[in-house]
C-alpha cells in the first residue's frame, strides 16, 4: 500500500482538467459560490472526489484574509459547561451549521474575566467572529469583545445594550405559559425555582411567572435559586419546602433543575402532580428521564445554535448589518408533571 505525500497531492488545475473548467472555475466551485451552474459545479465536484484532491485551507485563507475559525466563548466554569443540557444542545446546532462550511470552531471556557493573553488571542486574527452562550451580567469583558469582533449571543444582551446580535426565545412568554399551566390546573399557592439572575432569560422567566400569578390575582409564592444545575434544584426545592412550607405547583425554570427537585418532593411523601404539580424549561433530555415524566416548555435549543452560527455568517459576509435580534416562539408540551 502506498501514500501521496502532499507535494504529489492532486492540484486544482488538475481537478480543472479533469472537469474540463478553468482554474476559476474550479476555486469558485470549491469556496461555494452560487454563480457556478449546477452542471458545471456537479462535474468539478466529482473530478474532486475522483482525484481525492483537499483544498489548502491554510491559502484560502490567506487569499480571503480570513482565518475561517469561530470563537465560542462560554462564560462558565468546566463542570458547567459539560453538564448543562441547553449549552450541549445548542453547540450541536451551531457544529451543525459549520458542517457545511470551511470554518471551524475554537472552544474558550471562560470562567472569569479573561486575561489580556485571551483578548489579544481574539483581536489578533486568529478568529473571523465569536458566539457567546450563557453569559452573565459579570461578564465585563464582553464588553470589549463586541468592539473587537463581529459578535452573536444566545440570549439577549445582559449589558444594557441593544446593539448587539441576538439569538434568544421569549423566556417570558415562556414563563407566563409554565405559570398559567399550573393555574389551570388549580394550583394556587405556586412557587418558583430560578437560574442565576445575573442571566437575563433567568430574569425572563421570573418575570413571566410573575406576570401569570398577577392576571390571575394571586400572590406570589415562594422564590428560590437553583442556578440552572440539577444539585441547585436539589437545594432549592430543600430550601422552599423547610423554609417556606406548602406549595401546591412549582415552575422550575430549566428541566436540569426539575430534574434534581422532582426526587426532592417525592422524598418527602409528596406526589406529583397530585400534591404538588411541576412544570420545567426546555424541553430537555431531562424531561423524559425523571421519575415523573415533565411538562415543560419547548425552547428550539438546536435551532438556536445553528441560527447564531448562521447570523454571525451573514454578518461577516456583509449580507446583513448589526444588530440583529431574533427571537423564537416557545410552547408547552404536557407530560404527567402537571
Amino acid at each position: 500500500m502506498t501514500t501521496t505525500s502532499r507535494a504529489h497531492a492532486p492540484t486544482l488545475e488538475a481537478v480543472a482538467a479533469r472537469a474540463g473548467v478553468s482554474r476559476a472555475t474550479v476555486s469558485r466551485v470549491v469556496n461555494g459560490s452560487p454563480t457556478v451552474s449546477a452542471p458545471i459545479a456537479e462535474a468539478v465536484r466529482q473530478a474532486i472526489t475522483e482525484l481525492g484532491y483537499v483544498p489548502n485551507r491554510a491559502a484560502r485563507s490567506l487569499a480571503s484574509q480570513r482565518a475561517q475559525a469561530i470563537a465560542l466563548i462560554v462564560p462558565e466554569d468546566v463542570g458547567r459547561f459539560f453538564g448543562d443540557l441547553f449549552i450541549s444542545d445548542v453547540v450541536a446546532g451551531i457544529d451543525e451549521r459549520l458542517e457545511d462550511s470551511d470554518y471551524v470552531l475554537n472552544l474558550m471556557i471562560a470562567n472569569h474575566d479573561p486575561t489580556g493573553k485571551t483578548m489579544r488571542y481574539l483581536a489578533g486574527g486568529a478568529v473571523d467572529g465569536a458566539i457567546v452562550v450563557s453569559h452573565h451580567t459579570s461578564d465585563k469583558f464582553l464588553g470589549r469583545l463586541v468592539e473587537t469582533l463581529p459578535v452573536v449571543f444566545s440570549g439577549r444582551s445582559t449589558m444594557g445594550d441593544d446593539q448587539v446580535n441576538v439569538v434568544d426565545v421569549d423566556n417570558r412568554h415562556g414563563g407566563w405559559l409554565a405559570t398559567r399551566r399550573l393555574i389551570e390546573r388549580g394550583c394556587r399557592r405556586i412557587g418558583i425555582i430560578t437560574g442565576p439572575l445575573t442571566m437575563q432569560g433567568a430574569t425572563d422567566r421570573l418575570a413571566g411567572w410573575r406576570d401569570a400569578l398577577d392576571e390571575a390575582g394571586l400572590e406570589p409564592g415562594p422564590v428560590a435559586d437553583g442556578d440552572f444545575t440539577m444539585v441547585g434544584g436539589v437545594r432549592a426545592m430543600r430550601e422552599i419546602l423547610d423554609t417556606h412550607g406548602h406549595v401546591d405547583g412549582m415552575f422550575i425554570s430549566s428541566d436540569l433543575m426539575a430534574s434534581g427537585a422532582i426526587p426532592v418532593l417525592l422524598s418527602r411523601g409528596l406526589r406529583v402532580p397530585e400534591d404538588v404539580a411541576v412544570v420545567g424549561f426546555d424541553d430537555s433530555s431531562a424531561a423524559t428521564s425523571t421519575a415523573v415524566q415533565l411538562t415543560t416548555v419547548r425552547q428550539p435549543s438546536r435551532e438556536m445554535g445553528r441560527l447564531m452560527a448562521q447570523m454571525l455568517f451573514d454578518v461577516l459576509d456583509g449580507r446583513i448589518a448589526s444588530p440583529n435580534e431574533l427571537i423564537l416562539p416557545t410552547e408547552l408540551v404536557v407530560r404527567d408533571s402537571a
